[in-house]
């Protein structure tokens, strides 16, 4: 039987020089420059800076007096804090912009079977993202400070600083976005051989602990917070486990599916 010639690689011929992708890189960031500056334009237009920090402070005003106020502490803080929540609401808003960018950076370098499934990929890790930073808005803020306000003493004004609440916020969204992510990296990994199925589910009791370990260092120092974000780590982790197996099956190359490995016929 006659041997078969391999196939051409579709990706042969294909490089760049080095500066090529540096320009490349230069216009992808550009592009997020761009489309995260029109996002903040429309955004200051409506529903304005007010109206962004009224949403977010929402959380922890409804726990505070009803003619309390958040204060603003440094002399700048107030011109500064406005222009910080547009960019990270223009951030937050552009992201499937931005992960699209960084998948027509990556895409000339990948085949075609790569191609189907990684935008696809791109979309289902930024809807965990906004899973992940929607969960803290609603949820996790609201039963967060009203844990720590019951322990305010009633001699005690709790009046906080607008400009230390958004960055505790922000370093929430930027927690939760992260690690909604878990799936993901599962997928990957196993998709990409590092790690085997297996493996994976021998490592569960270990992910557990980790999961509240990080939880611990990038949460706040209460029991809400902390529970928040690692059992739903925790749970994610399974269902990265139960697609990393649907995911390499239907994203390997057809090339991989042909080749089967030949066995001689005993006579």
């Amino acid at each position: 039987m006659a041997d078969i010639p391999p196939k051409e690689d579709e990706l042969a011929g294909t490089e760049q020089p080095f500066v090529q992708h540096l320009l490349e890189l230069r216009n992808r960031l550009l592009y997020c420059i761009y489309g995260i500056a029109l996002a903040v334009a429309l955004l200051a237009l409506w529903p304005g800076p007010n109206g962004l920090i009224d949403f977010i402070s929402h959380p922890i005003k409804a726990h505070m007096p009803p003619d309390a106020k958040l204060i603003a502490v440094g002399v700048f803080t107030p011109f500064f804090v406005p222009i910080k929540v547009l960019g990270m609401v223009g951030v937050l808003a552009t992201l499937p912009w931005i992960m699209y960018q960084m998948w027509a950076f990556v895409s000339p370098g990948l085949y075609s079977h790569e191609k189907r499934f990684a935008l696809p990929l791109i979309l289902f890790g930024s809807l965990l993202a906004y899973v992940g930073i929607a969960f803290v808005q609603f949820f996790v803020l609201d039963k967060m400070f009203a844990f720590i306000q019951g322990f305010t003493p009633d001699s005690v004004a709790a009046t906080p600083d607008i400009a230390s609440y958004v960055e505790a916020i922000l370093s929430l969204y930027l927690a939760f976005g992260l690690a909604f992510q878990v799936p993901i990296v599962v997928m990957l990994l196993v998709r990409f051989n590092l790690v085997e199925i297996e493996k994976l589910k021998s490592f569960r009791g270990y992910f557990v602990v980790l999961s509240f370990v990080i939880a611990a260092v990038v949460t706040p120092p209460d029991v809400i917070s902390q529970l928040a974000l690692a059992i739903p780590m925790c749970i994610l982790y399974e269902v990265g486990i139960l697609g990393a197996g649907w995911f390499s099956r239907v994203s390997r190359s057809p090339e991989s599916d042909e080749e089967q490995p030949s066995t001689p016929v005993e006579k």
